[in-house]
């Protein structure tokens, strides 16, 4: 896997950041008053219950939603005020329920993602050809590129969808749900891919994820959202405490070690294992 050419070398720092944002559809806010620094070449994981403001933070990142108030800076400047295609280029987006162009092929969808790089006349070039290859064999859809994406199932969709992501080649990637209809083998595939895309070509990941313990395997930093507003925040070790999934899921748990990553791994109890294990430790 190559290094996307103009990938910024910093390590450290962040591109991209919202200064007291509030978010919302029509009058009421989802997101109040929310600051945040995404951190450089890292992936950071979105973890919290539903409807508690998590695609709402990463569409106002990723400029779909304009904040009421605050701001969303990129590279140190306001998002809103960027040229369209200068933060296409720069910042690429999975939504969440992405709606497919009907009678689209595979491969015609994923080389839109390549709209950005290309000038007024959109002439294909070689290096379209080898991002839309390369992102079609990275997500297992090759065999997939000329079959239609109405014909597809839930996964094979939603992994033709993340190869336009990629085959975008954008330097900041964020990702609403990735994993969603996904079986647990191609979750765990996706999540290897983007992992591998930060490790090599230093892409910087925001994703929202349900699942607590995959996140806090895959996180280097970690973001827990409660009614709109950020509980706590850092690496995964030091956000996923019993204290913090209580208040941000309102669930008894008990936090201990992944034993194959070290990491922490929460297991959720229910009424009925919550009594065997106040019977056990009483």
């Amino acid at each position: 896997m190559e290094p996307v050419p103009g990938t910024d070398d910093t390590d450290g720092g962040s591109r991209l950041s919202a200064d007291a944002v509030t978010l919302g559809y029509g009058a009421a806010p989802v997101v109040h008053e929310l600051s945040t620094d995404i951190p450089n070449r890292q992936v950071t994981c979105i973890v919290g219950a539903n409807a508690c403001g998590k695609s709402t933070l990463l569409r106002g990142m990723a400029r779909l939603l304009r904040p009421t108030s605050g701001t969303v800076l990129l590279d140190g400047r306001a998002i809103a005020s960027l040229p369209s295609r200068q933060v296409a280029r720069t910042l690429g987006l999975l939504p969440q329920n992405p709606v497919t162009p009907e009678g689209v092929s595979v491969v015609d969808l994923v080389g839109r993602g390549r709209h950005p790089h290309q000038g007024a006349l959109r002439r294909w070039s070689h290096s379209d050809e080898e991002a839309v290859a390369g992102a079609l064999e990275l997500t297992d859809t090759l065999d997939l590129a000329e079959r239609l994406v109405d014909e597809l199932s839930g996964g094979q969709r939603q992994r033709v969808w993340i190869a336009m992501a990629l085959a975008q080649q954008t330097e900041l990637l964020l990702l609403d749900e990735p994993t969603t209809y996904l079986d647990v083998a191609h979750q765990v595939e996706v999540l290897d891919l983007l992992a591998e895309l930060n490790e090599v070509r230093g892409t910087t990941i925001v994703m929202v994820l349900h699942d607590l313990n995959l996140a806090a395997r895959y996180a280097d930093h970690l973001v827990a959202m409660c009614a709109g507003r950020i509980v706590a925040a850092g690496p995964p070790a030091e956000v996923i405490t019993e204290d913090c999934v209580r208040k941000v899921f309102g669930m008894d748990c008990q936090v201990v070690d992944d034993p194959v990553t070290t990491t922490p791994m929460v297991i959720p109890l229910g009424r009925r294992f919550r009594r065997r294990h106040d019977r056990r430790t009483a």
